[in-house]
């Protein structure tokens, strides 16, 4: 599907506030409510639009420790991968997981409560996973940009 100038509007308005209505939309498009509806669906059956969300202010429900996990594999076998991965997936604290090149296999991106409970989870969840060579931990100190809207 190619996206033309009025699809790309639509994804912007609708990645900045998706719960505008139809009705809202249309006056911004400056189309009818029946081609908005239509357009929006068309982006969902393509799966551009892949789910809608409500964005979470992790301080204020005590998650606000954010840390970036280096890991490395001791072997980049098929299984070793496949296993980890499945494994990770798993981790509710792990809210990425970004299999990468460079010095390290894999980085998480995992959101707990404080150091305590970061250590609770490494200790206990994710040293326990099979087949992790090594990790290294950075702790966010501030948050710069953290945007959910891809621009075009």
């Amino acid at each position: 599907m190619t996206l033309d100038a009025i699809d790309k509007k639509l994804l912007v308005l609708l990645q900045t506030d998706s719960k505008k209505t139809t009705k809202e939309l249309s006056l911004k498009l400056d189309l009818s409510v029946t081609a908005v509806y239509e357009r929006i669906k068309k982006l969902e059956r393509e799966g551009i639009i892949k789910n809608y969300v409500a964005l979470v202010d992790k301080s204020k429900i005590e998650k606000g420790f954010v840390v970036f996990c280096h890991l490395k594999l001791i072997q980049h076998t098929k299984e070793f991968l496949t296993k980890f991965e499945s494994e990770v997936i798993k981790l509710n604290e792990v809210l990425e997981c970004h299999h990468v090149s460079g010095d390290y296999d894999y980085i998480l991106k995992v959101l707990v409560k404080d150091m305590e409970a970061y250590r609770e989870f490494l200790v206990t969840k994710l040293t326990s996973l099979q087949h992790i060579g090594s990790t290294q931990s950075m702790f966010m100190i501030s948050e710069v940009k953290n945007s959910t809207v891809i621009s075009f």
